[in-house]
């Protein structure tokens, strides 16, 4: 089986974006961060991908303004791209108010839409896509997705939360060459959440390790944890890296690190 035809390159924050032959597939890509004044660090890029207006697909795990951008999606997709994304958010405005304007877009652009719901699967190209389950910290819909391709198999876990179907991810489509994690467990206190919970929002470090050693992963490439940190409002876990290399270690699973923008191979 050949491999090293298939590159990954973090886009920032949560974006990934998979690379075989002449063939792309973007996941919670942005390049919009203007609803994230309020919370991002101006250090952390957010590289354009590389496919400029040829990007055969797009997945997203959930409709938060740091994981949907569908103008920028627009433009790496091109007229014949396609996006796969959740089924969206219901309840009142005040349970909506953090997918409102990323479901404002997509009304207003002409992208390919398709909404799934767990255990899913798709063919675009060479890749094969798997719809997996995900808690998201605020109640909204999210999923997890599973990517073959090249003879490589990774899973991308948007921000979910520590859940229970691990085991049957694992099941059904695991072991992983890397599984794309978040680890930054912020404590948020948002308008529309309250009373606010002290509860992390998204997994800890050492939670993200556990989900690993029950997938099968060979490596972690961490994600969601650095660009965010303004106490009161989103206050993230400390340490993030340094914790999950050490939890990592206990199950001798690899910390692969990534800078935004730069590819590597697994």
């Amino acid at each position: 089986m050949e491999y090293n035809n298939v590159r990954f390159r973090r886009l920032g924050w949560s974006g990934v974006e998979i690379e075989y032959g002449d063939q792309t597939l973007l996941i919670d890509y942005i390049t919009d961060t203007s609803q994230l004044s309020v919370l991002r660090s101006e250090e952390e890029v957010f590289p354009i991908a590389s496919n400029f207006g040829r990007a055969s697909i797009a997945l997203l795990t959930h409709l938060h303004t740091d994981h949907a951008d569908p103008l920028a999606l627009a433009v790496a997709l091109g007229d014949s791209g396609r996006v796969l994304r959740p089924m969206a958010a219901t309840g009142s405005q005040q349970d909506l108010a953090l997918t409102m304007h990323a479901e404002s877009a997509f009304k207003k652009s002409n992208l390919s839409v398709e909404m799934l719901v767990e255990w899913e699967e798709r063919i675009v190209g060479p890749f094969k896509i798997s719809s997996a389950p995900a808690v998201d910290g605020f109640g909204d819909p999210q999923l997890s997705w599973v990517v073959e391709c090249g003879g490589r198999r990774i899973i991308h876990a948007g921000d979910t939360l520590f859940h229970g179907f691990w085991w049957r991810i694992a099941n059904k489509y695991g072991p992983f060459d890397a599984a794309f994690l978040p680890i930054n467990a912020p404590i948020v206190d948002f308008p529309p959440l309250r009373p606010m919970s002290p509860i992390e929002a998204v997994m800890t470090p050492e939670q993200a390790a556990v989900a690993a050693h029950i997938l099968g992963a060979k490596s972690v490439i961490p994600i969601h944890f650095g660009s965010m940190h303004k106490p009161p409002m989103y206050s993230e876990t400390p340490n993030s890296i340094e914790r999950l290399t050490n939890k990592l270690e206990d199950y001798g699973i690899l910390n692969l690190v990534q800078q935004p923008g730069i590819w590597f191979e697994l």
